[in-house]
């Protein structure tokens, strides 16, 4: 028997008159002359003590773990404590044993500790999961996997482990390397994901595979991504693309509606061609909460006299009812646009006489101005923005942002709502300017529209490619394929950005070998855990969701790595340090 503790906080409702042993955290101690109160907590809950004893808690430091003994009665029902949920009980104590003390001084207030700078939580990151919100986060996850875990077996998937330790692939971002002890001068790498290990398991006869699998990538950490993340990874053989989104569109739908009280889109959720995204949206993570839509006026400025839309790619937003707002209101989006590396931005404003107002009217004609109006149904009030760019995506790009600071800005969303979307065909390649040379877009297993004959046309940026991404509410959740299983095909895609097909076999044998003795065709998708529960949970980044994360650096500021290796620990894996001059 557990001599610590014999209840749960959250189990003492039922209890009223008995005498019971309870153990846990003192959370505040509050001295009303000759009445002291002990408010306790216990994962389960915080329950309010009472002692008239002078000398019960005397010294007592906050966050000090005891034991209570004492009798649980009903509270007046005019102190009732609607926050908590024993708000209506108290425990009258008659002996306390400390088992652990607290210092006096702590490095933040448990109960307000997620206003503390991020570095000091995560410094102290277990004394920051005593707070009720971080805690729930974190028991929040642990009920999403069992339910993902359940929904994965319902429809017939094996969940298999795959290796930690593997080897570095020349695709995707940086490796993580382990130097090995055996065999010096070579490196394990950590998995960016476990793409090559599930479509072996394909090959191996495996026809429904998933695992809640940890990924880890060498890339700067933003709100929304961090060094290590874990996904719902999954894989099936003998399917198309519609069969794979089917299934993602099932896991989303209900993991959503289970554990969000917002409203969900419904299955099937709705299409959008990459190309079409960019166009309507300037991204390819759009945000459908948005109504506005970004328009190309390309064609119908022409022949513009204006300098900075000469010879570029020009988009507009239009927006209804906001021609009368001060000049401030348009000044912040002004201040925005320079912010993410505009020049500024132009709009003009439709009068009630039909003309136009604002500082881009006096370089249009009257053709022009006709054409604008008529073709974007420009009302009364309505507001047009133009962003140019003499490069396409770049205009889509800030086209994109643009379009999501007006939505917010006018309270164009509903934030109550999950809107979900698939954007998928997108381009195989895509040409690398920096580098002059073409790139894979997305996923270099996907397999191409047209099959091997698609990598012979000369507008390589029109292949599209069978790869799909899950979209919520303008973040990306899921990222997928129908992969590539002809070795021709796999070796043609790999040379046409700069492979040679000796060096591809290299790097990745297991595939070249393993796909020669039968390989079925398959696809698969990899729903980010994180992103799920950042979007359940309404927080701003994945760090909130994760029990132990890094900081915004990439350095476990609680366990001090990363670190550096004694000389002995080098020499014994054959590596020196080059000190930097």
């Amino acid at each position: 028997m557990n001599k610590y503790r014999t209840h749960m906080i959250k189990d003492l409702s039922s209890d009223i008159k008995d005498t019971v042993i309870v153990s846990g955290w003192v959370e505040n101690i509050r001295d009303h002359g000759g009445v002291l109160f002990l408010d306790l907590r216990d994962e389960s809950g915080t329950l309010q003590t009472v002692s008239n004893d002078d000398n019960m808690f005397k010294g007592l430091a906050k966050e000090s773990v005891v034991e209570l003994t004492g009798t649980i009665r009903k509270r007046s029902e005019d102190t009732y404590n609607e926050r908590l949920s024993t708000g209506d009980i108290e425990l009258l104590v008659s002996k306390m044993e400390v088992l652990a003390e607290s210092e006096h001084e702590l490095p933040f207030e448990i109960m307000t500790s997620r206003n503390t700078k991020d570095d000091i939580r995560l410094k102290y990151r277990y004394l920051d999961l005593r707070n009720e919100r971080v805690k729930e986060n974190i028991k929040l996850r642990s009920e999403v996997l069992h339910f993902l875990r359940n929904k994965m077996y319902d429809l017939g998937f094996t969940e298999v482990q795959t290796p930690i330790l593997t080897a570095s692939s020349p695709e995707g971002a940086r490796d993580f390397v382990v130097p090995s002890r055996i065999f010096k001068g070579k490196f394990y790498a950590l998995p960016q994901a476990p793409q090559i290990y599930k479509e072996l398991l394909m090959v191996g006869g495996f026809s429904k595979y998933f695992q809640i699998a940890p990924c880890f990538r060498d890339e700067d950490a933003r709100a929304d991504r961090t060094l290590e993340f874990y996904q719902l990874d999954l894989e099936m053989s003998f399917v198309n693309e519609e069969d794979v989104l089917k299934v993602g569109e099932e896991i989303f739908y209900d993991v959503f509606t289970k554990f969000s009280n917002k409203e969900v889109s419904k299955p099937p959720f709705r299409r959008i061609a990459y190309k079409d995204a960019m166009e309507d949206y300037g991204s390819d993570k759009p945000d459908l909460r948005n109504p506005l839509i970004i328009k190309d006026a390309t064609e119908a400025l022409k022949n513009t006299e204006f300098g900075p839309f000469k010879k570029s790619n020009i988009k507009v937003i239009v927006v209804d009812g906001i021609g009368e707002n001060s000049n401030s209101w348009f000044n912040d989006i002004v201040d925005f646009a320079t912010s993410i590396g505009m020049p500024g931005i132009g709009y003009i404003t439709l009068m009630e006489d039909g003309t136009f107002k604002g500082p881009i009217d006096k370089f249009l004609s009257e053709e022009e101005r006709k054409e604008l109006i008529e073709k974007f149904d420009m009302k009364t009030n309505s507001v047009m923005f133009f962003i140019a760019n003499r490069k396409l995506k770049i205009a889509q790009k800030f086209a994109g942002e643009i379009r999501n600071y007006i939505g917010e800005k006018c309270g164009l969303i509903d934030h109550n709502k999950l809107e979900l979307c698939i954007v998928n065909d997108f381009p195989m390649f895509e040409w690398k300017d920096d580098e002059k040379k073409w790139d894979f877009c997305h996923n270099p297993f996907s397999l191409p529209h047209g099959g091997i004959s698609a990598y012979d046309r000369e507008d390589k940026e029109n292949i599209l490619a069978y790869q799909y991404d899950f979209v919520c509410n303008g973040n990306e959740m899921a990222s997928g394929a129908i992969r590539n299983h002809d070795l021709e095909s796999l070796a043609k895609g790999f040379e046409t950005v700069g492979y040679e097909r000796e060096e591809v076999e290299k790097r990745f044998k297991s595939i070249f070998t393993a796909f020669k003795y039968g390989c079925p065709p398959h696809g698969g998708m990899a729903p980010g855990i994180d992103r799920i529960l950042m979007l359940i949970q309404d927080e701003p980044n994945l760090r909130e969701v994760q029990a132990f994360p890094t900081s915004a650096s990439g350095a476990d500021l609680m366990m001090g790595s990363p670190s550096y290796l004694t000389p002995e620990q080098l020499k014994e894996l054959g590596l020196k340090i080059k000190e930097e001059k």
